[in-house]
């Protein structure tokens, strides 16, 4: 499925977070959410991603279904950003709707979905999160949504697992269950996959099941990274900008800060050759 999705092996994902959404505090209208958003994504398709990925990463706290309010302020902003970028689109609903996640994406024409929580039961900040795939499978089944593939993360960040075992073995489950590929993170934003972990993940899941990072990636380790990887899913440090505590904070930028353009190309300079 993925050879359909990208034109790449190696497919690097940006992110775009959007603003905090309606409902939430800071939520700055919706025509501010998206001049922020479209132009993030215009700065990540110029500096050249592959793909980009769009949740709504600064509804906190988050809860694991959304309401009606989120759904239809994420349907609008990438139903329009999409007509003005030709890039592939992913979906994450944070923090583990899938359901909404497939439904925008079914209606939008997005081609993937991030789901993190598939194989691994966790507990995090906002209560536990019960891992069911056979759920995700057939809601997707249900809506029609077979085209719109599942990036499964295992072991996710910002979570304690409650079935704990090695990441070999939920690499190994989120394959036999049906993810069509799976995403490794650090245990926070912005720190990258230990390399032992990718090395566990990468025998588990074969050498041709794709596999990529979703946390820490930046122009200096991107290089190493792909030596384990597919692809990397890259936010947090195109934008400007400086880190806030990462002691207190889920999100290491303010939701003001941009994509830079600059950035981008840096890093994909970097992976060019790896490529």
């Amino acid at each position: 499925m993925l050879q359909k999705i990208f034109k790449t092996k190696t497919p690097i994902i940006g992110m775009v977070h959007f603003p905090p959404l309606l409902g939430y505090r800071g939520f700055p209208g919706i025509d501010a959410c998206l001049r922020k958003s479209l132009a993030d994504a215009k700065m990540l398709q110029q500096g050249g991603v592959d793909a980009i990925i769009m949740e709504n990463n600064y509804d906190v706290p988050h809860h694991e279904f959304v309401g009606p309010e989120t759904v239809a302020a994420m349907t609008l902003l990438i139903n329009i950003i999409m007509k003005s970028v030709s890039v592939p689109i992913g979906v994450n609903v944070l923090w583990n709707d899938y359901r909404s996640a497939f439904s925008i994406a079914k209606v939008c024409g997005a081609k993937f979905i991030r789901v993190p929580v598939f194989v691994d039961s966790v507990e995090t900040d906002y209560g536990k999160i019960m891992a069911n795939p056979e759920k995700v499978l057939a809601f997707r089944k249900e809506i029609k949504a077979d085209d719109v593939a599942i990036f499964a993360d295992i072991q996710v960040k910002h979570a304690q697992m409650l079935n704990k075992r090695s990441l070999a073995e939920s690499a190994k489950e989120a394959v036999q269950k049906g993810a069509d590929a799976i995403i490794i993170t650090g245990k926070w934003t912005g720190d990258a996959p230990n390399t032992l972990d990718l090395e566990q993940a990468r025998l588990a899941a074969g050498s041709k099941f794709p596999i990529f990072a979703g946390s820490g990636a930046d122009k200096n380790n991107a290089r190493k990274l792909l030596q384990y990887v597919n692809g990397i899913i890259i936010g947090t440090c195109l934008k400007t900008g400086k880190i806030r505590s990462r002691e207190r904070e889920v999100n290491l930028k303010a939701w003001e800060e941009k994509i830079s353009l600059k950035k981008t190309r840096e890093f994909m300079e970097k992976v060019k050759h790896t490529r």
